[in-house]
């Protein structure tokens, strides 16, 4: 049987914790940011947990991770 590949996207995207918990980046903190408050911006830095009903899909797509 082949080796399963890793979706190359999903591997920049996410990262799995030790828990097992999965890491991902905040949205819409690319472009056109002025129009978004100081306190805003701030609350869209750092990592958040992926949500659950997400979970399985991330991981069949980092089978390796």
């Amino acid at each position: 049987m082949p080796k399963m590949k890793t979706k190359k996207s999903a591997s920049k995207r996410f990262k799995i914790r030790a828990s097992g918990s999965i890491k991902r980046g905040q949205a819409a903190k690319r472009h056109l940011l002025t129009k978004r408050t100081t306190k805003n911006k701030r609350q869209l830095r750092g990592a958040v947990n992926m949500h659950e009903a997400d979970v399985k899909s991330v991981r069949r797509m980092l089978p390796y991770a």
